[in-house]
């Protein structure tokens, strides 16, 4: 005789719920944003505590720089760090790293206008064309002005995704110039120790890009013939 019971409604196990994932947790974003937002922080409280070392304006001007190309590297790490955990979630902090990097960019060229050259329009027009680094470092901002200027979901649709996508490719040329400019303003100290990490970096990121982009086309003309 079978003296098993069958548990009741009340009794029954429910489904565990499955946990969500600490990258689509409501508090990720603002965590991103604050540890985003600490080399500012940092920053600033050296200058008001004057503990920035014996010359404030240089570290100012060298921290902020320094944060761009960390932001970069960081920004451009985004996708094929998507592709190879199988992350999709890794895509909605894109545009928030993208924008920090703008954003210390942005402190980066206001540092040099305000210790020095003093805000003056003459004097930094005269001083950029005469100094390589000074102008591939200009050429970077000019050019991440319209990808933070269409940043936004509005300029996304009114731009169309194809369009959009092409501009942002941008980014990539970016990434060298700044890379330049790095190499320029280490040259005359002939220390290229920082540049040669940021250069490996770089170069793998946008390595992987290309090869990512060359296996794409290979499996589409395949298709493309099968069919």
């Amino acid at each position: 005789m079978n003296t098993a019971t069958v548990p009741s409604p009340s009794t029954r196990s429910t489904p565990t719920p499955r946990r969500r994932h600490v990258l689509r947790h409501l508090a990720a974003k603002p965590f991103v944003f604050a540890v985003c937002m600490l080399p500012f922080v940092w920053l600033l409280f050296g200058a008001l505590t004057d503990s920035l070392g014996a010359n404030p304006a240089e570290a100012l001007i060298r921290g902020t720089g320094d944060w761009v190309l960390r932001g970069l590297c960081v920004t451009l790490a985004v996708t094929p760090l998507r592709q190879l955990t199988g992350r999709p979630e890794l895509a909605r902090y894109r545009r928030m790293l993208g924008l920090f990097t703008f954003f210390y960019l942005v402190l980066h060229f206001l540092s040099y206008a305000w210790l020095d050259m003093g805000f003056d329009p003459q004097a930094i027009a005269r001083d950029i064309p005469k100094r390589p680094f000074a102008l591939v470092g200009f050429a970077a901002f000019l050019l991440m002005l319209p990808l933070a200027a269409t940043s936004f979901n509005r300029a996304i649709k009114a731009l169309g995704a194809k369009r959009w996508k092409a501009l942002h490719k941008l980014v990539y040329a970016i990434a060298v110039l700044a890379l330049l400019h790095f190499f320029w303003m280490r040259a005359g100290k002939n220390d290229f120790a920082e540049v040669a990490v940021y250069a490996a970096i770089i170069a793998v990121l946008l390595g992987w890009r290309v090869v990512h982009a060359v296996r794409a086309r290979r499996i589409t003309a395949r298709r493309t013939v099968a069919k």
